[in-house]
């Protein structure tokens, strides 16, 4: 059977240290030809294309589909230069996770995130972690997190060749939202303190598991149940 892992990206694979609102800002500023800050705007748990509507909307700007789009693909096109801004990273535990999973047969890793495709390729690319994941549910223009979770689930039953069990199947992020993807596919949802969402919020969100961080790779293997590692068995017996 196929276990599938849909990993968030922000606050739970990486943190740009918020250097994507440098390109958010630019974005808006390209728009709306007037500088605009959004230090203060929290964006845990959002889509870009709910950032995008969110910003236009306060300054009181159209925030129509083709408008969000608009300011999409200004906010891709500095995204990749702003990420150098602020010194970012890849959070403790991801990589030694990730390239175990990797080693296990019949598990999937797979990106549920509320970026754009070309906004997630950049992060991962700029983190190093587009080695590990590249497929998946991303935020097209006027997404919500559900529609993306669904269009996920799709794709993850066609690569797998038929039918999953969502009983093996989780979403691992950082927000409340995570949690709630989870349930609009009827997968578990593993929540990690790792974002701007304290434990005893996760908690009251109803995920399946809530984790403070990311423990070693065995150990979240044993958490979700995932099988052994190909290389975990005795030795093949010789032959002659």
């Amino acid at each position: 059977m196929t276990h599938v892992l849909f990993w968030d990206i922000d606050g739970t694979l990486l943190t740009t240290a918020r250097a994507g609102v440098y390109a958010l800002e630019q974005a808006a500023e390209d728009l709306l030809e007037r500088p605009v800050s959004l230090q203060e705007m929290r964006t845990g748990g959002l889509t870009d294309a709910q950032i995008a509507a969110t910003v236009l909307e306060a300054q009181g700007a159209d925030a129509g589909p083709e408008r969000v789009a608009e300011f999409l693909r200004a906010y891709e096109s500095h995204l990749p230069s702003r990420l150098g801004w602020r010194q970012g990273s890849v959070l403790d535990g991801v990589e030694p996770i990730l390239e175990d999973v990797a080693a296990r047969p019949g598990v999937v890793s797979m990106l549920l995130t509320g970026n754009t495709p070309a906004g997630a390729a950049a992060k991962l690319s700029h983190y190093g972690l587009d080695r590990h994941l590249a497929d998946g549910g991303f935020c097209a223009d006027g997404d919500d997190r559900e529609a993306i979770a669904r269009r996920a689930w799709e794709l993850a039953a066609e690569r797998a060749g038929g039918e999953l069990d969502a009983g093996l199947s989780y979403v691992i992020g950082d927000t409340p939202h995570d949690v709630r993807c989870a349930g609009t596919i009827g997968v578990r949802a593993v929540a990690v303190a790792s974002g701007p969402f304290a434990r005893e919020e996760l908690e009251a969100s109803g995920a399946w598991l809530v984790l403070d961080a990311l423990p070693d790779p065995e150990r979240f293997a044993q958490l979700l149940d995932l099988p052994p590692r190909a290389d975990d068995g005795a030795a093949e017996p010789s032959v002659g």
